[in-house]
């Protein structure tokens, strides 16, 4: 049995992706931070098909955290599976944040840095010793990273994620040597709880995404969750460093 470590998996991209890879047979430790009751119900999903899991809590934010969190990997890869790797690692966790680029203060970029480029470039770095080689990689990235994504107030937001596009591909050329793939998604407009459950309090946006999207809806978060098992299964093992946009052709 294969075993994936999946951030930020208590809801949206997270939760989809923990699930779809534990249907294909995948053991899984997924993280949370705050949402404990909903990385409860991602672990009672996955118990109800059989599948064997475990959550543990993470501040992706908080890199002092990372050598605790990999004694807890690896505590729980020895009491659940016997083993002391893991085979796949999904960096999810994340949350986004809109502000004109003129508004965006110091304070709001250091944390989007810390959250999304820092903590991910140093999570990795961490659990490397406990990655089996032959295994893979895929980082949650955005398409407000690339042209076809490009919308007034994600500047300091798109900046990360294209930092973390950039480092999805030295990680494919690193760790190339150890027969490691590294591979990064970019979702489009997604249902997902992002920016405190944004599209629960606008609801009013969503036809105009939906316009602007070739496919004629928003992204649900099935429609990222099977792209990063898929990528992350046999069925893709030549595929490295790509970054895939995953959003039913947004602005196309």
């Amino acid at each position: 049995m294969q075993i994936a470590i999946v951030t930020g998996a208590s809801s949206g991209i997270g939760q989809s992706a923990a699930i779809q890879l534990a249907r294909r047979g995948t053991g899984v430790i997924l993280t949370y931070n705050g949402n404990q009751a909903g990385a409860l119900e991602t672990v009672e999903m996955i118990d109800k098909e059989d599948g064997a899991v475990v959550a543990l809590p993470l501040d992706v934010g908080d890199s002092a955290a990372f050598p605790p969190f990999r004694e807890a990997v690896a505590a729980a890869l020895r009491d659940t599976w016997q083993r002391d790797t893991f085979d796949l690692l999904v960096n999810n966790a994340g949350f986004g944040h809109l502000a004109m680029f003129e508004e965006t203060t110091e304070e709001m970029f250091d944390t989007l840095m810390r959250v999304l480029l820092k903590g991910p470039y140093f999570l990795t770095q961490t659990l490397l010793p406990l990655l089996a080689d032959g295994g893979a990689i895929v980082n949650t990235t955005s398409n407000a990273a690339l042209r076809s994504g490009l919308e007034p107030g994600y500047s300091a937001y798109g900046t990360m994620k294209g930092g973390l596009v950039v480092l999805t591909r030295y990680l494919a050329k690193e760790l190339s040597s150890r027969g490691i793939r590294v591979n990064s998604v970019s979702p489009g407009s997604t249902r997902t709880r992002i920016a405190d459950d944004a599209f629960e309090r606008f609801p009013e946006v969503i036809p105009d995404l939906a316009a602007k999207t070739a496919l004629g809806r928003l992204g649900e978060p099935d429609d990222i969750g099977m792209v990063i098992a898929a990528l992350l299964s046999e069925e893709c093992r030549w595929i490295t460093a790509q970054d895939i946009e995953v959003s039913g052709g947004y602005n196309l």
